[in-house]
């Protein structure tokens, strides 16, 4: 249990804009559990007694100084000049001043990672059209694999402590959650027959005889279907449910969208045994970022299996379109989407491990949706950074590890195909397990 905030912060700023707000917001508020008070008044600042930082372009002698950069006083968008400095052996942009207690912004730092400001302006997409994990900045300084927005809160805390030693900060504990993306419930049953038959057809003329023999067996409830691996989750996780997050595709049948038809009995009963037990999400379809009216349709879907509203979400194939996909997904009700993740990559793609509200650039204002970002996705993994399991495992542990230097939230994503233990996912529901058991030692500590 998170304990109550234990200090007030002050903050000098000339302008208080949407953009210092979340910011200052964001590392006070939200990391370290501070009370946020802001000034403009230079007098009401230079006479408190309370830990303050003066955030403006004259220095007062008076509290920690920072110089600011220019983007959290700015309304538009626009190409920033990113100008890099080394700080703590670390590779960090938006160089302060000589006098300022860090050399560089963190706010305007922080800002600009977690509001994705890059991604607005970038339109260099990879095949599926999605902002190319190789050109955020992140990735470019090699920083994409620590909770570097967390480190740099801690870091200012650091500092206020050694100016203000009365100032205290709210001592928050580590938490993993695991979510589940179920893009096709079943690999072979509780298919239409029209399908069944053309995947046996498909099967036979490209000679995949073991998948024909395995279809076949499935059919005749000689074997189980490969992608059935609920239980083996619900009993892996007995006892903690409370950690898994289902997300289900209800989209009409397509290219990128092999779902089964939301009408389906069966899907429609896997549903509801799920949602009973665990929370669920809506997973938009490939399409929906496009034509955000199937965004809508497919989370009314969902609500009508289950009977109660749909408040999180997370994109097909992580497709997500800034500001345009988080609008959609506001104007649909939803409160809370885990899309914020690398689809090739392992790490931190806003560059946090905390759960944050969605800032609107293009309107230039804060917003209700809360974004909980995700560090590895089991696709990725073995498909991207073709690790084997093993691999896997330590390149998780080591994000874990990271993560509870800040006591942040770990966010695990998989498949209910991943899980099936035969095939190409082979030994990958250790690793499953492996973050249970890690996730559980690491609460403790």
């Amino acid at each position: 249990m998170e304990s109550q905030p234990t200090s007030k912060i002050l903050v000098f700023t000339p302008e208080i804009t949407p953009r210092v707000v979340y910011s200052f917001g964001f590392i006070f508020q939200t990391i370290l559990g501070t009370e946020l008070i802001f000034t403009t008044s230079p007098d009401d600042f230079k006479q408190s007694t309370l830990p303050r930082i003066n955030y403006s372009f004259t220095n007062f002698s008076s509290g920690l100084y920072l110089r600011p950069h220019s983007i959290l006083f700015e309304k538009n968008i626009v190409d920033q000049d990113i100008k890099t400095i080394e700080f703590r052996q670390l590779k960090v942009f938006f160089p302060s001043s000589d006098d300022s207690f860090f050399p560089f912004d963190p706010f305007a730092f922080s800002f600009y990672a977690i509001s994705r400001y890059e991604e607005y302006l970038n339109e260099n997409t990879d095949n599926y059209g999605r902002f190319k994990d190789s050109e955020n900045i992140l990735v470019k300084l090699n920083l994409h694999q620590k909770p570097i927005v967390d480190k740099i809160a801690y870091w200012i805390a650091e500092e206020l402590i050694r100016e203000f030693p009365e100032f205290r900060i709210r001592q928050r504990s580590f938490q993993f959650v695991t979510t589940i993306d179920i893009d096709n419930a079943w690999a072979f049953r509780n298919k239409s027959i029209l399908v069944s038959f053309g995947g046996i057809a498909k099967a036979i003329f490209q000679g995949r005889l073991h998948e024909v023999k395995q279809r076949l067996a499935v059919t005749l409830r000689l074997a189980e279907d490969p992608y059935d691996t609920y239980k083996y989750i619900l009993k892996t996780y007995k006892g903690q449910l409370s950690r898994i997050l289902f997300f289900f595709l209800l989209a009409d049948r397509n290219r990128f969208d092999k779902s089964l038809s939301y009408t389906n009995k069966p899907f429609q009963q896997l549903i509801t045994s799920l949602a009973d037990v665990c929370d669920v999400g809506i997973h938009p379809s490939y399409s929906s970022s496009e034509k955000p009216w199937l965004f809508d349709t497919e989370k009314k879907r969902l609500e009508g299996i289950i009977n109660k509203p749909v408040v999180r979400s997370r994109q097909h194939f992580l497709k997500l379109k800034f500001p345009k996909t988080y609008q959609t997904a506001l104007k649909s009700g939803i409160t809370d989407d885990y899309t914020m993740g690398f689809a090739s990559l392992a790490g931190f793609r806003a560059g946090t491990c905390t759960p944050f509200l969605f800032f609107d650039l293009s309107h230039n204002r804060q917003t209700e949706l809360m974004i909980h970002p995700f560090q590895v996705m089991d696709v990725t993994l073995k498909n991207y950074l073709n690790l084997q399991p093993q691999q896997a495992w330590q390149l998780i542990e080591d994000l874990m590890l990271e993560i509870k230097q800040v006591n942040g939230t770990f966010v695990s994503l998989w498949h209910n195909e991943s899980l099936s233990d035969s095939g190409q996912w082979q030994g990958w529901p250790d690793v499953f397990q492996q973050i249970l058991e890690k996730g559980l030692i690491l609460e403790n500590e």
